[in-house]
């Protein structure tokens, strides 16, 4: 009988943009006898101001370097702002 068996890991990580969005890849492996048969991608975003604290350790890491206080207060009065442009409360 095969033996199938599915690991995840994050493969990817990226800062974009002016707030320093991190995206986050994870692969999604799916093995038989321990050759890879499949793999598929799902992505998510972390923007400041996130909790993070669930994420992957790398990813932590990169969050807690680049998402600093100013960045976070910079990100949410932009927020705001647009929120209030909107209409929103």
């Amino acid at each position: 009988m095969a033996n199938l068996t599915e690991e995840q890991t994050v493969d990817k990580i990226e800062v974009v943009g002016e707030y320093s969005h991190v995206q986050v890849r994870t692969a999604t492996i799916i093995k038989k006898d321990g050759v890879e048969i499949s793999r598929s991608f799902s992505r998510h975003v972390v923007s400041p101001g996130d909790d993070y604290s669930n994420e992957d350790p790398k990813v932590q890491g990169i969050c807690a370097a680049v998402h600093t206080e100013e960045v976070v207060a910079a990100y949410q009065a932009l927020i705001a702002a647009q929120q209030s442009e909107m209409g929103v409360e």
